[in-house]
Order: C-alpha cells, then structure tokens, then sequence
C-alpha cells in the first residue's frame, strides 16, 4: 500500500468513526467551562489541559453547530467556547504517487488531513492587518487554522495561476487547485 493510500485509509477509518457519532442527539444538554484558545491549547475552568490523550479524546467527540461548538456523548451535549478554530494545522507535505499530488496538514492533535474538494483551504484577509487567515477544512463542519510557519511551506509549494487577467498563487491536491491569493497586490 502506498503512503497515500495510507493516509487515506487511516483518514477514512476516523471518519467511519465520526459517521457513527454524528447520530447521537442526546436530551441533556448545557455548558462547560472548557475553551479552545485561538492558538489550539485546551483549557478547563482556566487550567490548561495537561495531558494531550484528553484533549484528543475530546477532540473526538467535539461538533460544530451553527457557530457553536459542543462536546457530544450519547447522553449529554455540552457547549464549549472556540476562540477561533478549533484545531491549528502545524505540518504541511506534498506526497506524490502515480502522477497523483496531494497536499497533507498534520493538526496539533495528530490527525491528517489530506486537501480535497471536501477538505478545501480558504484564506480569509483580517480586515485590520490585512494578513492572511488561512484555514483547512477537518471534517463535520470544524476546521484547522493553518499556522504561520505551515502556510509558509504551503506558499513554498505554490504556483502562479492567471485568471480573467489576475494572477494568483495556488496549490494543487488530489487535482483540484485552491487558491491561497493574489499575487497582484
């Protein structure tokens, strides 16, 4: 097997996983004092969590809703403050295999993520800095910001596409191009 196809075996197993969660819709529900800080760390009543297995446990059963984020277990679903995204994506690869390029982020919580129509990037400009806000598509409605020194290396496997007379950077994966901005400015 291919390392791609491993990825990807390994990605479709979690998201078999995720199928299954996706059905719960518990009656109790309320708030917890857990935030995800806008750099990924998780915190509870102002504790920073210690052990990255609970985060990841966590992590699991987290969903999105709207603009809220809930942890969801089959008898409780509890809301949790998000700063920003709930993931940082800190790694960034280009696997090539059989003609096929794909582009792979690694999260803060160790799962992979490989860029398709289903997981697309988006970069939104911050309205003040006038920076860069890239973020990847994870699964179920959540993303992963993509951390400066990521999108750096992601600019590093970019290339130059012209369209309707404006010339922009993009990157490629699982043949589909995704924009990452304008070279124009």
């Amino acid at each position: 097997m291919s390392e791609l196809e491993q990825i990807l075996s390994t990605i479709k197993s979690g998201e078999s996983l995720q199928a299954d969660r996706r059905s719960w819709n518990p009656h109790q529900q309320g708030e917890i004092d857990i935030r995800i800080a806008a750099d990924g760390c998780w915190f509870h009543e102002g504790r920073r969590f210690q052990r990255d297995d609970m985060v990841k446990l966590f992590a699991g059963i987290l969903r999105r809703e709207d603009s809220d984020y809930y942890l969801v277990t089959p008898v409780e679903k509890l809301r949790i403050q998000v700063e920003d995204a709930p993931f940082i994506a800190n790694l960034v690869e280009r696997v090539e295999e059989d003609g096929e390029t794909a582009i792979v982020f690694t999260t803060n919580i160790g799962e992979r993520i490989v860029v398709d129509a289903d997981h697309a990037i988006r970069v939104d400009i911050d309205a003040d800095t006038r920076e860069p806000r890239p973020y990847v598509h994870f699964r179920d409605g959540l993303e992963a910001l993509i951390s400066r020194s990521a999108f750096f290396d992601l600019l590093n496997l970019a290339h130059e596409k012209t369209r309707d007379g404006s010339r922009y950077l993009a990157v490629t994966s699982m043949g589909q191009d995704f924009e990452l901005g304008s070279t124009d400015e």
